[in-house]
């Protein structure tokens, strides 16, 4: 499948993403003080391999090392997150010095690059002191995080313009609260349903916060979404795909976009919102642009005796997986991207995340040749090149991920990297794929020069 290189403006960002725990390190350094990651890491048997983030790539250390990576990538943005704990270590408290000064060196180190900076503030690395607190599940916690994304677009916002609120909250209410597979590590469903809906506040608050103290601002959220298959035509199934769509995409684009949390699913979750006056027009708080996360489709099947949402997964025969088992397929990313442009009327989109683990092998002469990456990136990037043809205000891609890291619950037996990371000694290899992603971006680069 060819990339129709046509389609994308000449301004498109061409970015990696990475995120704070999975790649800093440097856990007990300059004040940073645990958040639910560490805390998750180290308790025995959450983790594959008993991994943690301790160390992760160094990227607190050798962030130089990582920008001039990027710049041989010729990519133009960067997407990071910043850990909550490493500026605000109490959680509510004062803002510490020499965390802030990391992002504050990483911001201007990247902008000297030419690299855009887009800053995530929350990537799921609660301060473990606010979890001692009540957690997300608590409303304290959404206003704790706007004071945070105050002090953070305070220092900042000179120099960074693009902000992101949330990533994946999904994965923090559900994977976290409802499923235990993530930290805080809890399977209740009261506590799940109230973190979603203090996620959402605390984005909108955060919203709120950000824009006072850059009035210039490109504010958004990020998602990931998943297209929703029943696994056959029985009734059951059909209304399975529809309850699964709710969790996985509707619960957590309705509520942004003035609609309320859906009816159908408050009844499936049986949990009472904890909504006072005023909090859905703040968690509506109108955004500059969508970021869309997406690895793979979802088909369904009804599970009336299983957790909530009542539902379970069903692999299609004869669908290509990752080394997650996740199924491939590019055709999703575009229809999300359409859906979001007819459905919720989104006036910028990124692709936030996309990309895909396979199991490398680093060859005698030290090279990592990865094609089935390879084809992954190619073909999803047609399908985002073809839904911008059809209209979606497609503005940029950021590839997952930069480095191979630590890949939450999985450790480090997963690679996502456009870089493999020898994790012993901290050597950095730019994989096949990252040398297709450069030439993509350098001759949609070269098109745009040519044009002009």
């Amino acid at each position: 499948m060819s990339i129709d290189l046509a389609a994308l403006p000449h301004d498109f960002l061409w970015g990696t993403a990475t995120s704070a725990y999975q790649i800093e390190g440097a856990v007990a350094e300059d004040g940073r003080s645990p958040s639910i990651w560490d805390t998750f890491a180290h308790t025995p048997g959450k983790i594959d391999g008993g991994d943690d983030g301790d160390v992760a790539c160094d990227h607190y250390h050798r962030w130089r090392e990582d920008i001039a990576l990027m710049r041989q990538l010729g990519t133009n943005a960067y997407r990071l997150s910043v850990a909550w704990p490493r500026v605000m270590p109490a959680g509510d408290g004062p803002v510490n010095p020499k965390g802030l000064a990391f992002y504050d060196e990483l911001t201007d180190g990247l902008l000297e690059a030419g690299i855009t900076p887009s800053v995530t503030l929350y990537h799921w690395d609660l301060p473990q002191v606010l979890q001692d607190r009540g957690g997300w599940p608590a409303r304290e916690t959404a206003e704790h995080f706007a004071a945070y994304a105050s002090a953070v677009a305070e220092r900042l916002g000179d120099r960074v313009k693009h902000w992101c609120t949330l990533n994946e909250p999904l994965c923090s209410a559900w994977i976290g609260h409802l499923e235990g597979r993530m930290a805080p590590g809890l399977t209740d469903v009261t506590a799940a349903v109230r973190a979603s809906y203090h996620l959402l506040l605390g984005h909108g608050l955060a919203v709120e916060a950000i824009r006072s103290a850059v009035p210039n601002a490109q504010v958004g959220i990020v998602n990931n979404l998943s297209t929703v298959f029943p696994a056959t035509d029985r009734p059951e199934d059909v209304e399975a795909a529809r309850r699964m769509d709710g969790h996985t995409n509707r619960w957590w684009l309705d509520p942004i976009h003035g609609r309320g949390f859906p009816s159908d699913m408050q009844e499936v979750y049986g949990v009472e919102l904890p909504i006072r006056e005023g909090d859905l027009e703040r968690i509506a708080a109108p955004l500059d642009w969508l970021g869309l996360n997406y690895y793979f489709p979802q088909t369904v099947a009804d599970a009336p005796d299983g957790p909530v949402p009542h539902v379970r997964t069903v692999h299609r025969l004869g669908v290509p997986r990752t080394g997650m088992d996740w199924e491939i397929d590019p055709n999703g990313i575009e229809e999300l991207l359409l859906r979001l442009t007819d459905e919720y009327g989104a006036r910028r989109l990124y692709v936030t995340e996309n990309g895909s683990a396979f199991p490398d092998v680093v060859r005698p002469d030290g090279t990592v040749d990865d094609p089935e990456r390879q084809h992954y990136l190619l073909d999803h990037l047609a399908a985002c090149a073809s839904a911008a043809r059809k209209g979606a205000p497609l503005a940029g891609y950021f590839a997952w991920s930069l480095l191979d890291n630590f890949e939450w619950a999985y450790g480090y037996a997963k690679r996502f990297g456009l870089i493999h990371v020898d994790y012993r000694t901290q050597t950095r290899t730019i994989k096949g794929s990252g040398y297709r992603y450069a030439e993509v971006v350098r001759a949609h680069r070269e098109r745009g020069r040519r044009a002009a």
